[in-house]
């Protein structure tokens, strides 16, 4: 039997294994405290502990890690960014101020732009109320600020630390956005996607922009870090029905693929995360050199079932999915066992590179039910008994 990183290191290398890996994404992707008193971290109410134990002994841990980062010498980076974060009302805020210079400013800094995030103790998420960009003349200005100011140099500290950690449990992935998760997320996303319908050119040097410094930060990881899985966020926005196919290539793939090169030179594997409507981006994944995409999910959240990709693109990408949600948060047991049978045969029949029996996502809230425990608990037992 193999370990549980032989097993993930086999998938990611298109090599046969003695059974499909299966993991809980976030859970066990991420290290849930369940001993952090903090009322902001829903991990400490008791019925977390159960699945993030079950999560740490019989899963095939894909620790998602992000390379640090520190501000590049002689660069004062608050001479422009700031960031505060206080409780109010029970709640956790946390707002950016930037300021920056119109385009016909000058050099001297004269516009200030504000976002604004709201963090509720009975849910594991932040939500926007306020984002940094409002229009365009926000953009202008935006695109005046010093590119130096955006640098940063990474640090592979985290992802050894995290290796070392994990050990024959599992494998490191970095985690990483693309230049359109930079840019895209500092709209409202009606913004986004009227700007960059309308103001392809301006859209355009926002993401170089940001290209220049993901750019370099991504070759330097790959290097330091070679061989390893990386998960590129960003692409689902420029998905449709957010943006017409055809902006995919111009918005998408001219600048991630760079990062995809980068890390494919240094024998690492770059997973592209990207939910909802995949049908008209698989393609453009497989183009890019990528080698391979999650969480493929399931109509009606997204356009294309398990069993179709691993048809026309198992040979090329490695396959994580495509479980969702709100099936593990609410779907009957019975159903489910069936529901996560159906996936391990899609993505496992005839030739292809490899499968993950994977989650869209988790839950978010402070209270695991006794239903979504034992789902998780399918997941495991099924994975686990498939083949043999």
């Amino acid at each position: 039997m193999l370990t549980r990183r032989e097993r993930l290191m086999r998938t990611v290398r298109g090599e046969p294994v003695d059974r499909p890996a299966v993991s809980f994404y976030e859970i066990g992707g991420w290290r849930g405290n369940p001993d952090d008193p903090d009322p902001f971290n829903v991990f400490n109410d008791p019925s977390w502990r159960p699945l993030l134990d079950l999560a740490e002994a019989e899963t095939d841990l894909i620790r998602m890690v992000s390379a640090g980062a520190s501000p590049i010498p002689g660069i004062d980076r608050s001479r422009f960014f700031k960031w505060d974060e206080w409780t109010e009302g029970g709640r956790r805020f946390a707002r950016q101020t930037v300021t920056a210079a119109g385009p016909k400013s000058g050099p001297v800094p004269g516009r200030t732009l504000t976002s604004l995030r709201r963090r509720d103790p009975e849910l594991n998420t932040w939500w926007e109320i306020e984002h940094l960009l409002k229009g365009v003349e926000d953009l202008e200005a935006y695109l005046e600020l010093p590119d130096e100011y955006f640098a940063q140099e990474p640090d592979i500290a985290p992802l050894l630390a995290a290796e070392q950690e994990v050990g024959d449990r599992g494998i490191v992935m970095v985690d990483c956005g693309d230049p359109i998760a930079h840019s895209a997320l500092l709209f409202p996303m009606a913004e986004f996607t009227i700007i960059a319908l309308t103001e392809p050119k301006l859209f355009h040097r926002l993401l170089e922009k940001h290209a220049r410094h993901v750019h370099v930060a991504t070759e330097k990881v790959a290097k330091a870090f070679p061989g390893h899985l990386w998960r590129i966020c960003g692409p689902e926005l420029a998905t449709e029905p957010y943006l017409p196919p055809r902006l995919f290539e111009e918005y998408v793939v001219r600048y991630t693929r760079p990062m995809v090169e980068a890390i494919n030179r240094h024998g690492g594997v770059a997973r592209i995360h990207c939910h909802g409507r995949i049908r008209s981006a698989l393609p453009h994944f497989v183009a890019m050199g990528a080698g391979g995409t999650d969480p493929i999910e399931p109509p009606p959240q997204g356009d294309v079932d398990l069993g179709w990709v691993r048809r026309e693109f198992g040979r090329e990408l490695i396959l994580f999915g495509n479980i969702e949600i709100a099936e593990l948060e609410y779907m009957e047991p019975p159903a489910f066992e069936r529901r996560v049978a159906q996936a391990l045969r899609d993505g496992t029949s005839g030739p292809g590179r490899g499968f993950v029996l994977h989650p869209s996502a988790c839950p978010c809230g402070r209270t695991i039910t006794p239903r979504t425990m034992k789902n998780y608990e399918t997941m495991v037992r099924l994975a686990k008994a498939f083949g043999g």
